[in-house]
């Protein structure tokens, strides 16, 4: 690999080429390392405030070349400019405000309440230290949201950040380095590279890296985690979803259908998040299916010229393959297109928004991650079949439940095996900043976002102080004998007897082996 090898970036709606990105070699990554490394001992004792106005520079940037940056993503990655706009540029503004105005909050001290008292002269309490240098590697799907916010999380917990973006996406990634290093943060703390995505992994792990953070697909956060084993590297891993939405009887069924078309044919269903899978209680099934039906014909799909435009292009041409091979499983055992919007020409990487019904778990839209503009839609006899159908899989990143009965929703949606339930809603629980977003089974490991996902930037560090006077040693401390022991016996009987006497001797006990506490002697 030479230094003047560049990755060539195509917009997938159009075929033109809309740029280059210049390649790194795995000498220039390990620089990268060392030199983040160095600046990043500097940044771990910069106050928290003085990191936040960085962040809140970039905030206001990003904030003031929002049409640009909406235009980047779209020609990069095949959406409209008002899906990058809304499920990107906006979510990362309101996440850099967040996280700025929470970070001194979330990296607080925080004391610990005494577990016993006859050792609450013992004080401990949690201090959050920096993991050091972290690697992001981000996928093409929401090239700028996605690793946005960690970026941003691990700044400002004290971290030195490698920001990987794929390989297909590599003008919005420029445009997330130009973002980042507009503020005024120490030279090398944050490093874009552009290695080759089969590369980027084993290379972070190889060379030093502190914990990774991957979001993609299951088999190759699989082989990372095997990787980061070798050296038990931390890692934090998203690796997908088969999300499924659960209609009931009494659901508003236009804001149903309204959601459904939203949820599974936004970024032209390259969500991991979205809908994949839809069961719908048999009371309500034919007028849902119907008011689905006719949002989806009215979709339009194709190129971003007027903005006039629902649905973009697929990003990938392997992704679009994937699709169709779902569809045509889907169709050979038996699966009926019961509507679709209108179809853009053969050779593009457009597809058509369709609704699939007669389907069943025995085919691969509703058994695996179809990542396109399909959803399977199925008939349920009741919510309890709906409810096992839905776990009926091996992802369980998000999932939603449609009902006018609350508490009646939040059960259902309680029994469903995901990590972010929405009710009456789909696919946004990731643009809200304080909602921690993850998955249950091979959905992945750790949380990003939020309290919780802040706290994955850092390492809890237990500090404990002992705040009695005068103390010299601790009762249990040697020399041995009788009488620790029986003095040691006699804090059982105290805190856990249940007859008096005991309790009675146990407080005996205890007051002949306390006064070893404040002398040197045994």
């Amino acid at each position: 690999m030479t230094a003047n090898e560049q990755t060539e970036c195509i917009n997938p709606a159009t075929g033109e080429i809309i740029g280059y990105s210049a390649l790194h070699s795995i000498d220039d990554l390990r620089a990268m390392i060392e030199r983040s490394r160095q600046a990043q001992r500097q940044w771990a004792s910069t106050p928290v405030a003085q990191r936040a106005r960085a962040v809140l520079q970039i905030r206001d940037g990003i904030a003031q070349n929002a049409d640009d940056i909406a235009a980047i993503i779209s020609r990069d990655n095949g959406k409209t400019r008002t899906d990058a706009l809304a499920t990107e540029v906006l979510p990362a503004i309101m996440a850099a405000d967040y996280y700025a105005n929470n970070a001194k909050r979330f990296l607080e001290d925080r004391i610990l309440k005494p577990g016993n008292p006859l050792l609450a002269n013992k004080i401990s309490k949690i201090i959050r230290v920096p993991f050091g240098v972290i690697g992001i590697i981000s996928p093409w799907n929401y090239p700028f949201a996605i690793p946005f916010s960690e970026v941003i999380m691990g700044l400002l917990a004290g971290n030195g950040v490698l920001l990987k973006v794929a390989t297909e996406t590599q003008m919005t990634g420029r445009a997330l380095e130009r973002a980042i290093k507009a503020a005024q943060l120490p030279p090398d703390l944050f490093a874009y590279v552009n290695v080759p995505g089969r590369l980027a992994g084993d290379a972070l792990l190889e060379n030093g890296i502190d914990k990774l953070f991957f979001t993609g697909s299951v088999p190759v956060g699989k082989k990372l985690m095997a990787k980061a084993a070798e050296t038990l590297t931390p890692v934090s891993l998203e690796l997908g979803g088969n999300d499924a939405m659960l209609v009931c009887p009494d659901a508003d069924l236009d804001r149903a259908a309204a959601g459904a078309t939203w949820a599974g044919f936004q970024n032209a269903g390259q969500s991991c998040g979205g809908v994949e899978r839809i069961y719908v209680h048999h009371e309500v099934y034919d007028v849902f299916l119907d008011k689905l039906a006719q949002r989806v014909r009215a979709l339009r799909v194709g190129p971003d010229i007027d903005f006039e435009v629902d649905i973009g292009a697929m990003t990938t041409v392997s992704q679009l393959r994937t699709v169709q091979a779902h569809v045509a499983d889907a169709l050979e055992k038996g699966a009926i297109i019961f509507a679709q919007s209108a179809a853009v020409q053969d050779d593009s990487r457009f597809h058509p928004a369709m609704v699939l019904t007669n389907v069943n778990h025995d085919m691969l839209v509703m058994k695996e991650e179809t990542f396109g503009p399909v959803v399977g839609v199925m008939k349920v006899q009741s919510m309890d079949e709906a409810i096992a159908l839905a776990n009926d899989s091996t992802l369980g990143l998000t999932g939603s439940v449609w009902s006018n009965n609350r508490k009646q929703a939040e059960r259902i949606g309680r029994r469903i095996r995901a990590g972010a339930i929405t009710i009456n809603d789909h696919l946004m629980s990731h643009g809200l900043a304080e909602t921690p977003w993850g998955g249950f089974k091979q959905s992945g490991i750790g949380r990003t976002h939020g309290e919780i996902g802040f706290a994955e930037m850092t390492e809890p560090q237990c500090i404990v102080q002992d705040y009695l006077p005068a103390v010299r040693k601790n009762m249990w401390w040697h020399p041995h004998g009788k009488s620790v022991y029986d003095g040691l016996r006699g804090i059982i009987d105290l805190l856990y007897a249940k007859e008096t006497g005991r309790k009675a001797s146990g407080v005996g006990q205890l007051a002949k082996l306390f006064p070893r506490t404040f002398t040197n002697e045994g």
